[in-house]
């Protein structure tokens, strides 16, 4: 990647502000899933081994611009505490006198985690004001934030324009593999496509089509596809409103779409409905909510040929058991693949841990939204804002 990174940085004696992705979910007030915290832990120790303070930065949760008790950074940074076997300091606020002494005070190997940023509107509407309050907190500048990344806001965007500023460990590894694996990626290039909607991955799919070899399709955008083929899709879900377009995807596929061929269909969305097999049509009064056998065979012989294998979404719904054999086969196919497996966040990300996968994989990223995007061809903010060496 040819952006700086932390490595290029001398943080020795200096306040390092890094932007991070502690958006974690609280559970009467105490840390509920640790991911997110974990996965910041090498970039905020390596500024900590070589003599650095750190002044950390994020958001959580959606307080629309004011403050929010539920929502306040205390509970992280507690957690943080026991996670480094140190005291945290904390600020009620992210901005102001307050919080620019207990920065200024910081000595070597001290943390702070300041308030919730999205307690002023300013955060998410990227005023420069405020990313210039930022970074009078610190010295250098560090994004480790993938997962917003995709967000023109004033900590991932405005602050690099006023400090030194370099991409955190957690960033440079998440560019490196969606970034440079997507422009030079070794061939056979399977990407596998789930979800819900057509609508949430046709500038993925159309970007896709560029590159790989072939996209493998699966969740319920599945029925908009075979509506779009003429095929009777029973009761599942169709986005009406887009056959026409998923017709036209198919015309530009030249052959590389390749959609299941049999179907597992139920009669309601619940856990114990009556379920059965199907092939290629789906009957009236039945849904189809996840890939069947013949198809998860299809996909797994594609996967195993594939020298490069990017996935992004479910292929039914794997919250119920009764529909997760697909979604599981195919996580069990890409562990077991020899290619480079890169998951992109979201629900994906969420079924490979379920299934106790997440560690069979090359690279399993932080950030959903941003992933899809990068997905997309897109450049994001978060990205273009860090100076390139």
């Amino acid at each position: 990647m040819a952006k700086m990174t932390l490595k290029d940085l001398d943080v020795k004696g200096k306040r390092v502000l890094m932007r991070v992705d502690f958006n974690v979910p609280l559970e009467n007030g105490v840390v509920g899933d640790d991911t997110r915290i974990r996965a910041a832990m090498p970039s905020i120790k390596y500024v900590l081994d070589h003599g650095g303070s750190l002044v950390l930065m994020s958001h959580l949760g959606r307080p629309k611009g004011k403050a929010v008790d539920s929502m306040r950074m205390k509970p992280v940074a507690d957690y943080l505490a026991k996670l480094l076997g140190k005291p945290v300091k904390t600020t009620s606020d992210c901005i102001g006198p307050e919080v620019e002494a207990a920065a200024k005070s910081l000595k070597p190997g001290e943390v702070l985690v300041i308030e919730n940023l999205r307690f002023h509107p300013e955060e998410e509407g990227g005023d420069d004001a405020f990313a210039k309050k930022l970074a009078g907190l610190g010295d250098l500048y560090v994004n480790d934030a993938f997962g917003t990344a995709h967000r023109a806001h004033a900590s991932v965007a405005g602050v690099p324009k006023y400090l030194p500023a370099a991409a955190g460990f957690l960033m440079e590894k998440e560019v490196k593999y969606l970034g440079d694996m997507l422009a030079k990626p070794e061939r056979p290039f399977v990407a596998i496509l789930g979800g819900a909607k057509v609508s949430d991955k046709v500038t993925v799919i159309e970007n896709l089509l560029k590159k790989v070899d072939a996209i493998l399709i699966g969740g319920a955008m599945t029925y908009t596809f075979m509506k779009a083929q003429g095929k009777a899709v029973g009761g599942s879900l169709v986005e009406a409103e887009r056959v026409d377009l998923a017709k036209e995807l198919l015309g530009k596929a030249a052959g590389k779409i390749v959609l299941p061929v049999d179907h597992v269909v139920a009669k309601e969305v619940a856990a114990g409905a009556e379920k059965k097999t199907v092939g290629n049509e789906i009957p009236d009064g039945w849904k189809g909510l996840d890939i069947g056998p013949k198809t998860i065979a299809l996909y797994s012989g594609k996967i195993k040929t594939a020298k490069t294998v990017v996935w992004n979404g479910p292929m039914g719904v794997f919250e119920i058991d009764d529909f997760a054999a697909g979604t599981k086969a195919v996580a069990e196919a890409v562990a077991e693949s020899a290619a480079v497996t890169i998951i992109g966040g979201g629900d994906s990300a969420a079924a490979v841990e379920k299934f106790g996968l997440a560690d069979k994989m090359t690279h399993v990223s932080t950030g959903g939204g941003a992933s899809l995007e990068f997905l997309e061809g897109q450049v994001l903010p978060g990205v273009a804002a860090i100076p390139d060496k």
